[in-house]
């Protein structure tokens, strides 16, 4: 009796890393399958959906469609709302990828048949730990930290050992139609800017802006249009002003002259989410956004201290913790 191909279930984005993740493993002498998930609607969604659909023929490859808008909606779209609306600052890539992504995969495996599952994020995959890419201007294991233990057994990331420039050039190789894409923007739900988006979706609630002290300055135009550490477009007169906190309870904007009030050491955590067993205190290096530097800190149940004053600490972000190259999980910042 011929011995079954391992199958693997591909989630197929329209982009090119995806759909160069579902090339590799098929060179590889995988049996390959596309998902492709529907998020938006299929108006929204209609464009890459059918460049996931063209990869998927090009490469000879079954496509099948994951309707997903309801749930999308739900966990990420409202979710990502409802910590604006906080005086927060979410970060929905995170929570899509545990609640949306990965969960939907994971849960289809039976249904498919399949023995894993694969998607175009720059990370590796060793003995069931994640790590680092080895591109680390691409490496996007900061938005993994939610995963479950068991899911990462199941996963498979092809892209983990490139950069961008070879997976264009693989791309091409394969003639995919995905080849010339350009990168996708951070946040996918937004349309046009996240200020737009925030218009469309909330009710502004003008506040007072006020310094460390409690004196009164001027007046906010809402919460949601203001980040910790922002320095521009606070509308005060005789600056410079830092963004310092978000009052919501208060609806006050609390802003600094003094861009050393931004630095803090001890941050603590919500929510915190660890991929394998640790014994605390834990040293760890760490980072408080995606585009931050790592930076060494000591982490306990809920709060990590760094040896450094780590600027502008943002609640709702995510602080996620590694051990080297392998990431061990993360929290969200209070």
């Amino acid at each position: 009796m011929r011995k079954r191909r391992t199958k693997v279930i591909v989630a197929l984005s329209g982009g090119v890393d995806s759909s160069v993740a579902a090339a590799l493993l098929k060179e590889q002498g995988f049996f390959v399958e596309g998902v492709f998930m529907r998020l938006r609607g299929e108006k929204i969604d209609s464009v890459v959906e059918e460049r996931a659909r063209a990869v998927c023929e090009k490469l000879g490859i079954s496509f099948h469609v994951l309707k997903l808008e309801k749930e999308f909606k739900e966990k990420v779209i409202d979710s990502f709302l409802s910590v604006i609306k906080k005086g927060e600052t979410p970060n929905p890539c995170v929570i899509c990828n545990r609640e949306i992504k990965f969960q939907s995969l994971s849960n289809r495996l039976e249904v498919f048949s399949a023995d894993y599952f694969a998607t175009g994020h720059y990370v590796l995959s060793e003995n069931g730990k994640i790590l680092r890419g080895k591109d680390k201007s691409k490496d996007q294991s900061y938005f993994l930290w939610k995963m479950k233990k068991e899911w990462i057994e199941k996963a498979i990331f092809p892209l983990g050992n490139y950069g961008k420039k070879e997976v264009r050039l693989i791309a091409k190789k394969y003639n995919l139609p995905t080849t010339s894409v350009s990168e996708s923007q951070e946040i996918c739900f937004v349309e046009r800017d996240i200020y737009d988006f925030l218009e469309r979706h909330l009710s502004s609630s003008p506040g007072k802006i006020i310094d460390t002290k409690g004196n009164l300055l001027g007046e906010h135009n809402g919460l949601a249009y203001y980040t910790i550490g922002q320095r521009k477009k606070i509308g005060l007169a005789g600056g410079p002003y830092y963004v310092l906190e978000k009052n919501s309870q208060k609806n006050e904007l609390i802003v600094t002259r003094n861009e050393k009030d931004l630095f803090k050491k001890e941050i603590f955590l919500d929510d915190v989410n660890l991929l394998r067993e640790v014994s605390f205190p834990l040293k760890v290096r760490a980072k408080i956004r995606y585009r931050g530097s790592l930076r060494s800190g000591i982490l306990q149940k809920e709060k990590i201290t760094f040896l450094s004053p780590q600027r502008a600490v943002t609640p709702g972000q995510s602080a996620v913790f590694y051990n080297g190259e392998e990431l061990i999980g993360g929290g969200i910042i209070k």
